[in-house]
C-alpha cells in the first residue's frame, strides 16, 4: 500500500495546450459550421475570406468563385479550413488553396473524393495555378462540371 509520501511521476515536458495556430483553426472551423447553415451566409463568409487574400490569390479565388457559380450552380459556396470551397450535399467537392496559406510557390485548385473525376486507377485531384488564362478557365469549368457528375 502506498503512503501519502509517495509521489506520482511527472513528465519532464509540461502540456502547454493548443498553439495559437490551432486555436485560430478551431475558431475558424466553428465560424464555418455556423455559416454553413444558410447558403447566403456561407457565400458571404466565402467572399469575405477571398477579400482577405493577397494578390494574385485574391483575383484567382474571385474568378474561380464566378466560374464555379456559372458552370456548377448546384454547388454551395463555403469556406473550408479558411479557404474558398464549394460543396455538394454538404461535402466539399472542390477548393482553392491560396499560395500564401502554406507559403507555397503557387496556389492550387483541388478536388476531394466526392468529385466524379475517376479515370482508371490514377487521376489528378489538384492543379497548380500560376495564372488563370482563358484556356485554364475552360479546363477548370469542364473539370467542375464533370466532378459534379
Amino acid at each position: 500500500m502506498m503512503t501519502g509520501t509517495a509521489k506520482t511521476a511527472k513528465s519532464s515536458k509540461a502540456y502547454e495546450g493548443f498553439s495559437a495556430e490551432e486555436r485560430a483553426a478551431m475558431k475558424e472551423r466553428a465560424k464555418e459550421l455556423k455559416a454553413s447553415a444558410n447558403r447566403a451566409e456561407a457565400e458571404k463568409a466565402q467572399l469575405e475570406k477571398i477579400a482577405e487574400l493577397s494578390e494574385p490569390d485574391r483575383s484567382m479565388a474571385s474568378r474561380l468563385h464566378e466560374l464555379v457559380a456559372e458552370h456548377a450552380p448546384s454547388l454551395a459556396p463555403k469556406t473550408w479550413y479558411g479557404m474558398p470551397g464549394w460543396a455538394k450535399d454538404g461535402k466539399i467537392l472542390c477548393f482553392f488553396q491560396p499560395a500564401e496559406k502554406f507559403g507555397a510557390r503557387y496556389p492550387t485548385f483541388g478536388f476531394n473524393d466526392v468529385a466524379q473525376l475517376d479515370d482508371g486507377t490514377l487521376w489528378p485531384v489538384a492543379y497548380a495555378l500560376t495564372e488563370l488564362t482563358k484556356e485554364n478557365e475552360a479546363t477548370i469549368a469542364e473539370l467542375v462540371k464533370r466532378a459534379v457528375g
